[in-house]
C-alpha cells in the first residue's frame, strides 16, 4: 500500500529476474491487478485490460533485451497501482537506455514493407494501446509509464 496525499491506495511491486521465463507472472500480475480496479469502483473493460497486459509484455521485454545487451544481472521493477479512474504501471530497468526519438516509425500496416518489421513494434503497440504512455531514459536505465483508463 501506497500513501498518497492522505489516502491509501492498493499497489503491487514486483521484482522480476531479467529472464523471459518471468513473462507470464508479469501479465498474470498486471492482469489481476488491473482487473479489479479500485474497491467499491466498476471494474475497467477487460479489453482495456489485455491492452494493458500487452503493452506491458513489451515493455517488459525491451527491459530484458537492454539489461542483456551489457550483461546487467539487476532485477528489473515492475509496480502497477489502480487509480481513479486508471491503472498505471511502471517499468523499471537498468540497461543502457535509448532515444526514443530515434526509433523509426514504422510503416503503414497496409504498406508491404511492414512486413520487413518483426521487432521495433513496442513503442508503436504502447503509443496506440495505452492512454498514456511515457519513456524515461539514460545511461543508468530506462523508466516506462503506461497508463489505461478504465473505460
Amino acid at each position: 500500500m501506497t500513501r498518497r496525499r492522505g489516502r491509501t491506495t492498493s499497489g503491487i511491486e514486483l521484482a522480476i529476474p531479467p529472464r523471459p521465463e518471468y513473462l507470464q507472472l508479469v501479465r498474470a500480475v498486471v492482469g489481476a491487478a488491473a482487473g479489479t480496479g479500485p474497491t467499491g469502483r466498476t471494474p475497467p473493460d477487460p479489453g482495456r485490460v489485455a491492452d494493458l497486459r500487452l503493452v506491458v509484455s513489451e515493455a517488459v521485454t525491451n527491459a530484458m533485451e537492454a539489461q542483456a545487451a551489457v550483461g546487467a544481472p539487476e532485477r528489473i521493477l515492475v509496480r502497477c497501482r489502480p487509480e481513479e479512474g486508471r491503472i498505471v504501471v511502471e517499468i523499471v530497468d537498468r540497461g543502457p537506455g535509448f532515444d526514443p526519438d530515434a526509433v523509426p516509425d514504422l510503416p503503414p500496416v497496409t504498406d508491404h514493407e511492414r512486413l520487413d518489421h518483426e521487432s521495433g513494434l513496442g513503442l508503436s503497440l504502447m503509443d496506440r494501446l495505452a492512454d498514456g504512455a511515457v519513456v524515461e531514459t539514460g545511461p543508468d536505465g530506462t523508466l516506462v509509464r503506461l497508463t489505461v483508463d478504465h473505460s
